[in-house]
């Protein structure tokens, strides 16, 4: 299939990444316009893709499961090459289409509207697309609530470019937490400070969303942040990444200062239950945590290492606390790098 790129491929791809939003956590904010679009047009897949060098990337989706796909095949390229929306009626009637992978398998596309999702400065970084396994048509009325559902998502994507503070729970946005936590690392790292990163998820919060509704989800991710804000220093930085994960920057201190302040977070988040009107909703998390080594080079990766501690915690049963220092961080990736050479099929004896 031809593969597609705009004239001015490097600037659109400079549009997109300035909303640093690509392979965040599901938001709220973008699913309720995918739910909407998705009962009002009765279609039974719904996505807010966006388009990156050799994929597209679903920030959000109705009725499927894959996070992403190869740019290559995905219809959403055509689409931001123009700016009215792109409509195929019935992909087996369309010579770019009827051989593609999506529409000979899963998810057996047949119908196709995607708008494109176009920047104040005039780049289509993705579109708002959905998709029917059934040939149709849809009115023009159907198509303008489909472009009004289009700005709010880019509406949604301003906003959070330019908020310093997560609007549901009062904590910092990702981007504001990684100005400033850039600011204190700097200083972290020219007088040789110690300083602690700690990653905490709300255990099974899309039961807590299916079982008692999405009111509830966020009275709970309120209620988390209000606990945090209540027992944290005011230097410390606390943030939402996004979904129900949430960041803590700790300067000035050690394994041990960090371990006991997650620990004290974890045992009232699971001691206090969340009041939404009539119901208790009890809820834990799992936290991880790290602390800066003289070897650690970027945010990046200590962010990645307390990703890892947190990722270890629920494996290890949920609603407890685990430390990864570095040196076992390091170890852990070269083994797993080891293990992805071992596995090659030109490794492997015939």
């Amino acid at each position: 299939m031809l593969d597609l790129i705009n004239p001015n491929e490097a600037d659109r791809l400079a549009a997109l990444h300035r909303y640093d939003i690509l392979d965040t956590p599901p938001e709220e904010s973008f699913d309720r316009i995918t739910r909407l679009a998705k009962s009002a047009l009765q279609m039974p897949i719904v996505l807010v893709s966006l388009v990156d060098a050799d994929r597209q990337w679903f920030k959000s989706r109705q009725g499927l499961d894959a996070t992403e796909t190869p740019r290559n095949i995905s219809f959403c390229t055509h689409a931001i090459m123009q700016d009215e929306p792109l409509i195929i009626p019935d992909a087996l009637d369309d010579s770019r289409f009827r051989q593609n992978p999506l529409v000979t398998g899963e998810p057996y596309i047949r119908f196709y509207i995607g708008i494109p999702l176009k920047t104040p400065d005039g780049y289509n970084i993705g579109t708002l697309c959905a998709v029917d396994q059934q040939p149709r048509e849809l009115s023009d009325e159907q198509i303008n609530l489909l472009w009004d559902l289009a700005r709010l998502v880019m509406d949604e994507l301003e906003l959070r470019e330019i908020a310093t503070t997560d609007s549901l729970t009062g904590a910092q946005t990702r981007r504001s937490f990684q100005l400033d936590v850039k600011r204190e690392m700097d200083r972290v790292q020219r007088y040789k400070r110690p300083a602690a990163f700690i990653t905490f998820d709300v255990d099974n919060f899309k039961v807590v969303n299916d079982t008692y509704g999405h009111a509830a989800g966020d009275a709970v991710l309120q209620s988390l942040a209000s606990t945090c804000k209540a027992n944290l220093r005011s230097v410390d930085l606390f943030a939402r990444f996004g979904g129900e994960e949430f960041v803590i920057l700790m300067p000035e201190t050690d394994r041990s200062g960090a371990m006991s302040a997650a620990e004290k977070l974890r045992n009232i988040i699971s001691d206090t239950p969340v009041v939404c009107g009539d119901q208790q909703v009890s809820v834990t998390a799992s936290f991880g945590v790290t602390v800066c080594d003289p070897e650690d080079g970027s945010v990046e990766s200590l962010l990645m290492r307390a990703d890892e501690a947190m990722y270890k915690a629920k494996k290890a049963g949920r609603n407890r606390t685990v430390f990864l220092g570095g040196a076992e961080f390091f170890r852990m990736r070269r083994q797993k790098q080891f293990a992805q050479v071992d596995s090659h099929p030109a490794n492997q004896l015939a």
